[in-house]
């Protein structure tokens, strides 16, 4: 079943919306696309949705594994919820309280484990292997992707005119399927990642293929924050994407703070790391008209205050990074 098709009749159509304040900072015409907003508080509904409605009974006779840092815990929980079948969500022991409690509010069972998604992933991999269950991956799936790729193909038909769209990166998942979608409908339209630089496994694939793994990965934005970049989409971002770039936790706070008190919105730090990237490199990004993902709104209250001192540490116009980036 296309995509388009299937999740018109399940997710929000996201709003598209523009901002003078932020037209003028990036010196062109911005259109933030608002994904916050999806059910669940992030696009990642789309994709667990999507692969979901293609397999078969046979497969999820006994429910889904999944593993993940808070917001595909959440879009696997409810549509595991609409297929009524079971869902058990691996998620780091630090994922924060809200994202636990909403995705535990589907009717997922919840097991916290480690401290990073790859810890979280590598238990609920043993699970699938020892007690059965689909392993629904969060990002380095075909179907994952072709669900996720349908906000790009929204955006180009809510604004036509667009000729760059940057996303954020952790995985891989959503990119790749913005930027196959996308230049589907327009191969000239330039595709840009970005990473946080605490957890920048796919930016080094990317620029220093022979560069080492990440062994720790350390970021505000923990919904981006895995240390091995998938297979497929690997393949996919090197062919498709024109750009990745990385920025600070200092940097994805301030564009937190520009959303909460210029545009009265708060979005996590996923969310943000789009609009913290036109920021920094606003001088040297393409196109007049820039489409930014805003992937999700899932922060915990708790991290504002330490959000809040971040953002009075950083300028946002600083020099791109030359070299492999490193955690620790």
């Amino acid at each position: 079943m296309d995509a388009m098709e299937y999740l018109g009749r399940l997710v929000h159509r996201t709003p598209l919306v523009s901002s003078d304040s932020i037209n003028r900072m990036a010196g062109k015409n911005v259109f933030l696309k608002m994904e916050n907003k999806q059910k669940t508080g992030s696009f990642k509904l789309r994709g667990a949705a999507y692969k979901m409605s293609l397999l078969p009974d046979s497969k999820l006779r006994n429910g889904v594994i999944a593993a993940s840092a808070g917001n595909h815990a959440q879009g696997v929980a409810l549509a595991a919820k609409k297929r009524n079948i079971t869902a058990k969500i691996y998620m780091p022991a630090n994922t924060p309280a809200a994202k636990i409690e909403s995705t535990r509010s589907y009717g997922a069972d919840i097991v916290l484990t480690g401290n990073s998604f790859q810890e979280a992933y590598d238990a609920a991999v043993k699970e699938e292997n020892k007690y059965g269950g689909y392993f629904l991956h969060p990002f380095d799936d075909y179907d994952v992707m072709a669900g996720q790729g349908t906000v790009a193909f929204e955006m180009l038909q809510q604004e036509p005119f667009l000729d760059t769209i940057i996303a954020p990166v952790g995985g891989g998942g959503l990119i790749s399927g913005v930027a196959i979608a996308a230049k589907h409908i327009n191969p000239k339209i330039k595709v840009i990642g970005v990473q946080a630089k605490g957890a920048c496994a796919m930016y080094n694939n990317y620029h220093f293929p022979a560069s080492a793994p990440l062994s720790e990965v350390a970021t505000l934005a923990e919904g981006i924050a895995v240390k091995r970049p998938g297979i497929h989409s690997s393949h996919v971002i090197n062919k498709y994407v024109d750009d990745l770039l990385v920025v600070s936790d200092e940097e994805i706070a301030a564009a937190i703070i520009f959303m909460l008190e210029r545009q009265k919105t708060l979005i996590e730090g996923a969310g943000a790391a789009a609009l913290a990237a036109l920021m920094k490199y606003k001088d040297s990004i393409p196109g007049g008209h820039c489409g930014l993902i805003v992937s999700g709104g899932n922060i915990d209250f708790a991290k504002l205050v330490k959000i809040k001192e971040l953002s009075r540490n950083t300028q946002l116009l600083s020099e791109p990074y030359k070299q492999p980036m490193y955690s620790h």
